[in-house]
């Protein structure tokens, strides 16, 4: 089945009386779209910029080894928050008024973080910065549904792919920029620019931005969590989540441990979060043109189980190989947020399983890297650490073949009145 035709029991207006793109003036479509795309760039930069730096934050901030921990656990603090609280939020102002305000905390979190120098104002305005991208998370897909019901998986490319490369630009560019600088101060601030030109396509769309409705009563997180698609969607996004941060947070390590040189250990960390980029492109539109999905869970189940075998067994050899099996089966990233719009007929039950699924399984990947780590600390070695990860993802397969089966999220929250 066409993406096209997957949709179209979409209806033509979003639960606020939005318009669909298609059915707009084209200079407000293409707004629309670039938009969708430079927020999803803007997602991930609070969080990847500061990894990089950290020892120099903490040191330059007189941080205790307490907040340091506390900021790096901050991002799944804040994403399981206010991600649960964007459904309320978004009847409470629209989808494009919450986009906007979204972008303007995390342009100022960003832009005056870096200004400080009490340890506790900083974790505060990282907060800010947090909460902005917590709540764009949740909204992306909703929007996606709301404006492009029958192009879900064009956009959903659009939106993922700039999400991956803002992940990467950060994670990249930040020590680049400090050393050209001097400093982590501006090599951390300057990614509020990036923010403010977001923000810019959003303040122009609420110009023409129809009057406000009534309009269905929300999806409130509960009513999603009754059913048996909603646990599946959290445990889904969790155990991805949870895989992805160990690996982010791990990798590295576990190959310098082994005998690998910090720079190649770099390079192959650089690696495996870049092939996000040529896997958003690809994935949505795929998904978008079939019903059952479970073909998918077992693809990239076979390639994290034969790149984690690949480590397990001879870790320094064939490392390309092993990395670009788990950067491949790490899709389960895309696959996760193109299952929030195509598991729904309306953006409002987008917005419900998008944010119930993220609140919970943000504080589900939180716990993964702690996991991991104190596994090597007992265990002595690695092996123990990625029986974790294989445990994981078999667990992702499993209830993502329950999830990739063709249903909506609908017809279950029906069947539970």
């Amino acid at each position: 089945m066409t993406g096209a035709s997957a949709d179209t029991a979409v209806p033509p207006a979003g639960e606020s009386g939005s318009m669909p793109a298609e059915g707009r003036p084209r200079g407000i479509a293409l707004l629309l779209v670039l938009g969708v795309a430079l927020a999803a760039l803007n997602l991930r930069t609070a969080i990847t910029s500061v990894g990089p730096l950290l020892t120099e934050v903490t040191r330059g901030l007189g941080m205790s080894a307490v907040l340091a921990g506390v900021l790096t656990t901050l991002p799944v603090l804040c994403f399981a928050l206010f991600g649960s609280l964007t459904p309320v939020l978004i009847r409470r102002l629209g989808e494009h008024r919450l986009l906007a305000a979204a972008l303007l905390a995390l342009t100022a979190g960003l832009s005056t973080r870096p200004l400080v120098d009490d340890e506790w104002l900083f974790l505060l305005l990282s907060a800010v910065a947090l909460s902005g991208g917590a709540v764009g998370n949740v909204l992306l897909p909703t929007l996606v549904k709301q404006h492009f019901p029958h192009r879900v998986g064009a956009m959903t490319t659009v939106y993922t792919t700039f999400l991956a490369l803002g992940t990467t630009m950060a994670a990249a560019a930040t020590v680049p920029v400090e050393q050209i600088t001097g400093s982590w101060r501006p090599a951390l601030g300057f990614y509020g620019v990036f923010g403010l030109v977001a923000l810019l396509p959003w303040l122009g769309l609420l110009r023409h931005d129809p009057p406000r409705t009534g309009g269905a009563a929300p999806i409130g997180l509960r009513r999603v969590l009754t059913t048996a698609m909603g646990w599946q969607s959290v445990l889904f996004f969790g155990t991805q989540s949870t895989v992805a941060y160990i690996m982010f947070g791990w990798f590295a390590e576990m190959l310098r441990d082994q005998g690998m040189d910090a720079a190649q250990a770099g390079l192959m960390l650089s690696y495996l979060t870049g092939l996000a980029v040529p896997t958003s492109l690809v994935l949505p539109g795929l998904m978008a043109r079939v019903q059952d999905h479970r073909g998918f869970v077992v693809f990239f189940f076979a390639c994290y189980a034969a790149g984690l075998t690949g480590l397990w067994i001879s870790p320094l050899n064939g490392t390309w190989l092993w990395t670009t099996l788990i950067g491949v089966g790490m899709a389960t990233f895309t696959l996760a947020l193109t299952f929030f719009a195509v598991r729904t007929r309306t953006s409002g039950a987008t917005a419900a399983l998008s944010a119930s699924s993220q609140s919970i399984g943000y504080l589900m990947a939180g716990a993964g890297p702690f996991l991991f780590g104190m596994l090597h600390e007992f265990s002595g070695g690695w092996h123990a650490p990625l029986l974790l990860v294989g445990v994981m993802v078999t667990a992702n397969m499993l209830v993502g073949l329950l999830l990739g089966r063709p249903r909506h999220l609908e017809d279950s929250l029906e069947r539970h009145r």
